[in-house]
């Protein structure tokens, strides 16, 4: 992926993250865009070919954003044949979870995403094949915040619906609708909406 492209999946990001409420302090911010500025950019090979081209690397912002930047950059991969559970780059996001296996793979997905990010989770950085596992680490480490706990969540963190399904948070409305990148949703890697109460999310996970 070219420089220009990985720039301008950053200005998306800095874009999406304006859309959440200023903070009551009224103290001014910098953007996610002006952070990165100035970083280190490079290109790791994807290792398998797709629409998404290389993986992003780079340093700068939270843990959480750069999660998020590396989901974003997988928008559209999709299962092959849909229905299977795999395809040559959903195997990859597998890699990032120690015994996994084909099967469900929202929670690979986070994991793989968070291990680009260089927060990879588990308290050895195995990754988790599962939702319940995932959910478990974050609270025994003090990362789970419970829907309706009057912590909101914020881009780039993990939200948790039960034992079912995980994504990342991409950006919340100032009416408080979530907007997120989901891998295993409709087969694919894809962008959802949903209400202020995550649409029965139990929880966030922040990754830092």
């Amino acid at each position: 992926m070219s420089v220009e492209n990985v720039m301008a999946r950053i200005a998306e990001l800095d874009r999406s993250l304006v859309r959440q409420p200023a903070p009551a302090t009224g103290a001014g911010s910098t953007s996610f865009a002006t952070m990165l500025q100035g970083q280190a950019l490079s290109s790791t090979p994807a290792g398998a070919a797709g629409a998404t081209g290389a993986a992003l690397g780079f340093s700068g912002g939270t843990a959480g954003q750069r999660a998020l930047a590396f989901a974003q950059a997988e928008v559209g991969v999709t299962e092959q044949p849909p229905g299977s559970n795999d395809a040559p780059r959903i195997a990859q996001y597998r890699q990032a979870t120690a015994g996994s296996g084909i099967g469900p793979w929202c929670s690979y997905f986070v994991s793989w995403a968070a291990q680009q990010a260089g927060a990879p989770l588990g308290e050895a950085g195995q990754g988790f094949g599962s939702v319940d596992a995932v959910a478990s680490w974050a609270q025994r480490t003090g990362r789970f915040n419970a829907a309706g706990s009057g912590v909101p969540p914020a881009a780039g963190d993990l939200v948790v619906w039960g034992g079912r399904h995980i994504g990342i948070v991409e950006s919340v409305d100032p009416d408080g609708t979530i907007h997120t990148i989901e891998g295993n949703s409709s087969n694919m890697v894809t962008r959802r909406t949903h209400g202020a109460d995550g649409d029965g999310a139990t929880g966030y996970v922040r990754l830092g």
